[in-house]
């Protein structure tokens, strides 16, 4: 049995001390409902997360130590000193659930599949005040809640959204949740069948392969003919993949969903260019690892390269990416799916050599200043679009 089909048999009791359907006509045309009230705090400790688009940030996956913030310190401030004023100042709980039995009598609802879509730093500082607070000091703390009772999953997932938006949800969290990653990792495990794209911004540990570096690495190999903007394609402006993974990220949220409606405007063009970042994606993977660590590197004496003996561990994004933009020029399909193949007559030591006179005459052997200079990127671009030509005509 998946765990989908498990968390779907899930029904939890919610005890309560109000309860009340606030819900509008509307509401009642889309057959769902909308409750307010107030609850022991008690009650939300055992709730579900799992349709949040984020979780209690303190205790992350990855938090090597807690760090609290302004709103954390807050929250846990009030419960300390003035725990019975916690239920007027703080703004409560959203909950969803796919359907509700009320037990007006025992003031228990019966929750199908319930989870917190909004205020999990809130639940995580209850959570904490109860668990460190001896017995017998413990304020009977109650917290507002508002529950939504949908069975609709794409409404939960856009309310889960909405309501954590004034909280400033990083867009990997948003995009995770929607999504719109989950066929670019399926494409990835067909050749890495371990590897997990990180979805959200509390998914901080090594388990998770670092989603918008894939999309800054695919986004430099575009080709020529994909590239979205028409006045660019002899010489693609891509200098911002080195240092602005956020654009990165957003640029690939729009195509997504330009490529899946049939009625955006381009859509052709985005489903074309949607197509590339699947099948190019575990190239562009194999292609950042093996240049992070290129032993063609060996020799150059370039300082800003990490190495161990003779051994290369780490070449800098500033000095790679500027080539790995360079290797769009060798994109191509082949047999009908897209791959970065280099005629024979490349060799990877002429694209280092010359990266190398440029990192130390344009860039003055700073990896930054060379990640950043677009006359870099077009100097290694034209480099291997002779080495493309030249190839095609032998």
């Amino acid at each position: 049995m998946t765990a989908q089909s498990e968390r779907h048999k899930r029904r939890i009791a919610f005890s309560y001390h109000t309860l009340r359907n606030i819900s509008a006509p509307e509401d009642s045309d889309e057959r769902r409902k909308v409750y307010a009230g107030n609850a022991p705090a008690t009650s939300f400790i055992s709730l579900p997360e799992d349709e949040n688009v984020r979780e209690y940030i303190v205790t992350a996956e990855g938090k090597k130590r807690q760090r609290l913030t302004d709103v954390h310190r807050r929250i846990r401030t009030t419960l300390e000193n003035t725990p019975e004023d916690f239920v007027i100042l703080n703004s409560g709980i959203v909950i969803v659930a796919r359907d509700i039995e009320v037990d007006e009598k025992e003031k228990k609802a019966y929750l199908k599949d319930p989870s917190i879509i909004n205020g999990s730093q809130t639940r995580g500082e209850l959570d904490h005040y109860i668990s460190t607070t001896p017995e017998e000091d413990q304020f009977p703390v109650s917290c507002k809640f508002e529950l939504v009772v949908t069975g609709d999953d794409d409404l939960i997932a856009e309310v889960s959204i909405a309501r954590n938006f004034q909280n400033d949800v990083a867009t990997l969290s948003i995009v995770g949740r929607k999504g719109l990653l989950d066929e670019l990792e399926e494409r990835l495990q067909t050749t890495l069948p371990d590897l997990q794209l990180r979805k959200s911004e509390t998914q901080r540990s090594d388990d998770y392969y670092d989603t918008e570096k894939l999309l800054q690495v695919i986004t430099a190999l575009i080709p020529a003919e994909l590239w979205p903007k028409p006045k660019e394609l002899e010489d693609p402006k891509k200098v911002y993949t080195y240092s602005m993974k956020s654009k990165c990220l957003k640029d690939f949220q729009s195509l997504h969903e330009r490529a899946k409606n049939p009625k955006s405007e381009g859509h052709a063009q985005a489903k074309a260019l949607y197509d590339f970042y699947l099948e190019i994606a575990p190239i562009a993977h194999e292609l950042y690892e093996k240049w992070k660590k290129h032993p063609g590197f060996a020799g150059t004496g370039l300082r800003s390269i990490e190495r161990e003996g003779r051994q290369i561990v780490d070449v800098p994004d500033g000095i790679i990416f500027p080539i790995l933009a360079s290797l769009s020029a060798f994109a191509r399909r082949v047999r009908g799916k897209w791959q970065i193949t280099p005629p024979a007559v490349f060799n990877d030591v002429e694209i280092i050599h010359a990266a190398k006179a440029q990192y130390m005459n344009v860039a003055h052997s700073n990896p930054w200043n060379m990640g950043k200079n677009q006359a870099i990127y077009s100097s290694l671009f034209q480099i291997t679009n002779i080495y493309k030509k030249v190839g095609s005509a032998s």
